[in-house]
């Protein structure tokens, strides 16, 4: 068989059960209403929580940045990358966690994946033992593979299955490793009772912050400053193409930490910098974070978020027959458990053909059986934009409730939410 012959059979069995992907291609810029395929869409699908990306004053930061430092960075960090405008970033990072790590210093990269594989990789040698939460996301999953240590899963949030595994381990080196925010589900990793345990187990805690950064906190600095954590055992990761509205990422943690990963981190010593004109942005980006308007934008985003999770848990028991459910989810992350993957898709492209982008989340992102509408709100969403979400799912359920989907369900929903009143 050929090369060509063997991938057509293994897409034509990823179709089959309808997982097939495909891109979409966006006419304008993130925002909650977007233009895509020519067709302007109302979005609950962008990560950009506080609507930074297209904020006018981040924009005109970053041209600004292009125009002092022009396009790319020219090499890697250790050769000539590292500009004035990265050191800055660091340092401001470096400031904000502080009062939650002693000796705390920053180290950029260019994204989320890559500072988890940094860190994993670079940490998790022949002494080490990994203790992965079950949810974590597929970058700190790739990170567990690549690393030279003992890989062991613990279950989502158990904290006393990890404490059982933590006790039967002899490794010299012990790694807790856990999302903050889980992306497909929405809640929260319980942080506190895992520092606790790190402490009591002589082990280190490695929190993925992708999706707190920016919306958790007073200052919006996360998940450490939502629990008030404090130790020099956490080791930070933060992205800043999500709630910052830019690029890149970071890793927080004591100096020492920091300074293995810029002799150890092999993405780092051997990946191009990022541009310094999106270093210069986010320091822009990181005073609006911290200011007035990241106060008042996360004031909305909980209200929004009352608003929906109001509406959605209405839904529900207006409709048991469908079994649709929520997960424990307590940011602007909300998922919708549909179940099966050609229902869910069969519901996003009715919402889709009703103006509304909501996209279905399948395995492998998700378990099996668990197949969602993944709903994330952004700061400038309005009232009015949820409300109409919940009237065009509340059509699509009374339809899917009345009567058992028809051969052509998508077709049939996109009518019934066809309808505007």
């Amino acid at each position: 068989m050929s090369l060509l012959d063997h991938l057509s059979a293994k897409l034509a069995a990823v179709s089959a059960q309808s997982l097939k992907r495909s891109l979409r291609r966006a006419d304008t810029g993130t925002a909650p209403r977007q233009t895509v395929n020519g067709r302007e869409l109302l979005m609950f699908c962008s990560n950009d929580y506080l609507g930074l990306a297209a904020e006018p004053a981040v924009a005109e930061a970053l041209a600004e940045g292009a125009r002092r430092w022009g396009g790319g960075s020219g090499a890697s960090p250790l050769v000539s990358g590292h500009s004035a405008a990265h050191e800055a970033v660091t340092d401001t990072l470096a400031r904000w966690y502080a009062p939650h790590i002693p000796q705390a210093r920053a180290i950029g990269f260019c994204t989320g994946y890559m500072a988890n594989l940094a860190v994993v990789t670079a940490l998790g040698d022949e002494h080490t033992e990994i203790f992965s939460e079950q949810l974590n996301h597929a970058s700190l999953i790739d990170a567990a593979r690549l690393a030279k240590a003992r890989v062991t899963r613990y279950g989502h949030a158990d904290v006393a299955g990890l404490r059982t595994l933590l006790e039967a381990s002899t490794a010299q080196v012990k790694l807790i490793v856990t999302d903050a925010v889980f992306s497909m589900d929405g809640d929260l990793a319980p942080l506190p009772a895992l520092l606790a345990l790190a402490n009591e187990f002589d082990a280190w805690l490695v929190v993925d912050d992708a999706h707190g950064f920016g919306v958790l906190g007073a200052q919006g600095r996360g998940s450490l400053e939502h629990f008030g954590l404090r130790s020099e055992r956490l080791i930070l990761v933060g992205t800043l193409g999500k709630a910052a509205g830019l690029a890149g990422a970071f890793v927080a943690a004591h100096t020492t930490i920091v300074e293995y990963l810029l002799q150890a981190a092999r993405n780092f010593i051997f990946s191009t910098a990022s541009p310094p004109a999106v270093e210069h942005a986010l320091l822009t980006s990181f005073a609006l974070i911290e200011g007035p308007l990241g106060t008042a934008r996360r004031a909305n985003l909980a209200r929004l978020q009352g608003q929906l999770r109001a509406g959605l848990v209405a839904l529900i028991e207006r409709h048991p027959r469908l079994g649709w459910s929520l997960t424990e989810a307590t940011t602007p992350i909300q998922p919708l458990v549909i179940g099966g993957n050609a229902e869910v898709m069969a519901l996003a492209a009715a919402l889709e053909a009703a103006g509304l982008r909501v996209p279905g989340i399948r395995p492998p992102t998700v378990a099996a059986g668990t197949a969602r509408l993944r709903i994330t709100l952004c700061a400038t969403h309005t009232a009015a934009d949820v409300d109409q979400l919940l009237t065009a799912l509340g059509r699509a359920a009374a339809e899917l409730d009345a009567s058992a989907p028809p051969p052509h369900a998508d077709e049939s929903l996109a009518k019934a939410l066809s309808y505007t009143g």
